[in-house]
């Protein structure tokens, strides 16, 4: 009886980690974020992981207004398919499927998009990111990096 009992709780242990979804990993990157060198007010911000999504949006201030804007879900599109679902200011929403995610990088990625075709978060030491997207425009490869570092998140009340 012991052995059966100890034989179900490992296999009920290995189902629970086999379907842990990869989102739960991300919670690194919840939080408020404000863009190294960029305006005040251009920030990132990812709520927690609950309920399969998280939730951003993001932001990008010039000369004192919001020039780029995006709002962000990372959620599974398909069963099993966990993705960074996009919708820019002026495009059309897109969604990046996981490639990888490790201790503190994720990388997200669709060949078949215009650009960026890969979208990467990297934790850098306790209190940044690194964000960065990259893929081939025109025929040629291109990349920007979007330093971060950790913010109060702005009160609405």
């Amino acid at each position: 009886m012991r052995k059966q009992f100890l034989c179900g709780l490992v296999l009920a242990s290995a189902g629970a980690i086999a379907h842990e979804a990869p989102i739960d990993k991300l919670a690194w990157l919840a939080g408020c974020w404000s863009h190294t060198g960029a305006e005040k007010g251009s920030v990132e911000m990812w709520t927690l992981p609950a309920g399969g999504t998280m939730l951003g949006v993001a932001r990008t201030v010039k000369n004192g207004k919001t020039v780029e804007w995006e709002h962000t879900m990372i959620r599974e599109t398909e069963p099993g398919i966990w993705a960074y679902v996009a919708k820019p200011s002026r495009q059309l929403e897109a969604a990046f499927p996981i490639k990888s995610v490790g201790d503190g990088e994720v990388i997200f990625e669709n060949p078949q998009h215009d650009f960026p075709q890969r979208i990467i978060y990297k934790r850098d030491g306790a209190d940044g990111i690194k964000a960065r997207i990259e893929g081939v425009s025109k025929g040629k490869e291109k990349a920007f990096d979007y330093p971060m570092q950790r913010t109060q998140c702005p009160n609405g009340g």
